[in-house]
């Protein structure tokens, strides 16, 4: 089915809906009644919500997807159809074929005739022992000895431009890179080839914008004091993606928040690694963008140059972690350490010793012993454990912590009630030769569509990498200043890694952080980081800086018992270190 007839002649209007999996349900039938769109997408997929939908499908094998999706189907879907707006969702996570089938259900109910589609593809899990070769740790190259609970490759924009042209009007996805979402849309509006490799690298931009929903319209961002009225939910995003790749980032008038250079630059830094950023379509050079503010709430993106597909596909694995539980003990006024002391050696004399779990992780997050209230003057000891054994780290633990509450340190109290241990996962990233995937479209009638892969052999770009040259004197803070005091940042995950960019509002902003923060001195203002590797990626043309911490997170978000496991705080952290 072709676009519109209009389509050649403008922007293909995408609207996102959703960031994660729980973000606001009233967001789809916002998008849609707000204004005009041709497109409505969201993300719901994360690395964790992999694990998550897995332990979903354990418990019933029709589950697997994220429900919540259907509800908002159940809202718009009607008016969708009317108005000719595709829907494209990656909400289908581990049962695609499932979620359609609901998608399906919801369209008779209403007495609507839907075309839905899914992708399938991504599903590695049949053929882990073949691959395993090939799947060591991305990070670590470790190699990969344990079993798997699900292992999905990361599919591209192709399937989803494929099921549009076959006349589908919802799209259901799985594990595709969120970018896909408008990569795919912006390919069919337009009639991209396989090979318009700028275009293409355009539309990751744009997607890689609109992906996490109200983050590119004010929301996790440093300088908030930008927006006009807080006290009104923020608008999700619209990417207008134009015929040549470029792009415009706004939101529908008179919704919440702001679209401006600093929201679109926080959200391009956001969980990135190198300059070079590798799609199953494309290869983005993130130091080619550039932004300029087109109007109110409206910034145009575009210069952005691509690069061939890569020949390896990323794929996302998850393991069996076993069991984990956590006790917090308040430790009021003085002589905290003491009595952290004190109940960590009783604790776990009357458990049996540390070394009966496979892992004991030991917090003590100490507080002013004389602050002016006793919620101020009390201290935390964190005490996490770990093991394959469910009882084990499961009442066995928690009810020793509270059977000691009248037998230990002055003030003993906790902040919970003693609980059952959580499953959790491992995350392992890894890399596959992408002639491995054999992504298909399935239409209602069963008939599968073999989607079209992308030329992966290196050709040549003749644009020159982006170099702003500037004079410009540096300006950034004196001794006793804040980092903050100058810039802004935005942090993320990344599996065990840890991102953090840094950015200017001008030149003489980014030389001095060009000059001065290495990632030495990243180490050294970020204890957490003294002992890990830190890689600096110079961005120029955003002013900015992306620093990626490897292995602050342990083995991911699912498995790590970091106080902040997904490092969504540590970029405001960066931000309040005193330069000097």
């Amino acid at each position: 089915m072709k676009p519109p007839a209009d389509s050649q002649r403008r922007a293909v209007r995408i609207a996102n809906c959703s960031g994660f999996f729980g973000d606001r349900l009233s967001a789809a039938k916002e998008m849609v009644d707000g204004g005009d769109i041709d497109v409505l997408t969201g993300d719901w997929l994360a690395e964790l919500t992999m694990f998550i939908l897995h332990k979903q499908r354990t418990r019933n094998a029709d589950l697997g997807y994220a429900r919540t999706f259907l509800l908002q189907m159940e809202q718009v879907l009607a008016t969708c159809i009317e108005r000719g707006i595709k829907v494209v969702t990656n909400a289908g996570g581990l049962n695609p074929a499932g979620c359609a089938d609901k998608v399906r259900e919801i369209a008779a109910r209403l007495g609507v005739q839907a075309t839905v589609a899914h992708i399938e593809g991504d599903d590695l899990m049949s053929r882990v022992e073949d691959l395993r070769p090939q799947l060591q740790h991305l990070d670590t190259g470790a190699p990969l000895v344990a079993e798997a609970l699900t292992a999905n490759a990361y599919l591209g924009g192709w399937g989803i431009a494929t099921a549009l042209q076959s006349g589908a009007d919802v799209v259901v996805c799985p594990r595709v890179t969120d970018a896909a979402l408008v990569v795919g849309p912006s390919a069919w509006w337009h009639g991209w080839a396989l090979d318009d490799w700028d275009r293409l690298a355009g539309a990751v931009v744009a997607g890689h914008i609109v992906e996490c929903g109200t983050q590119a319209t004010g929301g996790n961002y440093a300088w908030f004091n930008e927006i006009p009225d807080p006290s009104k939910p923020l608008g999700f995003p619209i990417a207008e993606v134009a015929a040549d790749g470029s792009s415009v980032i706004t939101k529908h008038e008179g919704t919440g928040g702001l679209v401006n250079i600093g929201t679109v630059t926080a959200q391009l830094l956001y969980e990135i690694g190198t300059a070079d950023y590798a799609n199953p379509d494309v290869v983005t050079q993130f130091d080619t963008i550039s932004l300029a503010q087109d109007g109110p709430d409206r910034v145009r993106v575009d210069g952005v140059r691509g690069l061939p597909a890569p020949a390896t596909a990323k794929v996302c694995i998850n393991l069996d972690g076993g069991y984990r539980n956590r006790m917090t003990f308040a430790l009021t006024g003085d002589h905290q350490r003491e009595k952290a002391k004190w109940l960590e050696t009783a604790l776990f004399a009357r458990l049996g010793g540390k070394d009966r779990f496979d892992e004991v992780d030991v917090r003590l997050v100490e507080a002013p012993p004389h602050a002016a209230t006793q919620e101020q003057a009390s201290g935390r000891l964190h005490v996490t454990v770990k093991s394959n054994d469910e009882r084990l780290a499961g009442r066995a633990f928690s009810s020793a912590a509270i059977e000691m509450a009248l037998a230990n340190y002055p003030g003993f109290f906790v902040t919970g009630a003693p609980g059952d241990a959580e499953s959790f996962g491992i995350y392992w990233p890894a890399l596959v030769d992408a002639a491995e995937i054999a992504e298909v479209v399935v239409m209602p009638d069963g008939k599968r569509i073999a989607v079209a892969a992308p030329p992966r052999h290196q050709v040549g770009n003749d644009g020159a990498r982006s170099a702003i040259a500037s004079d410009a004197r540096p300006v950034g803070p004196t001794a006793g200043e804040t980092l903050g005091s100058h810039f802004a940042a935005r942090s993320g995950d990344k599996g065990g890694n840890a991102n953090v960019g840094i950015w200017a509002r001008d030149d003489a902003g980014f030389a001095w952080l060009r000059d001065n923060l290495s990632p030495a001195v990243v180490q050294r203002l970020l204890p957490e980081a003294s002992a890990l590797e830190v890689r600096r990626v110079e961005l120029p043309n955003l002013h900015a800086l992306n620093f990626v911490i490897v292995g602050l997170l342990g083995e991911g978000v699912a498995s790590n018992t970091a106080f902040d496991p997904q490092a969504k705080g540590l970029g405001e952290y960066l931000l309040s270190r005193v330069w000097g």
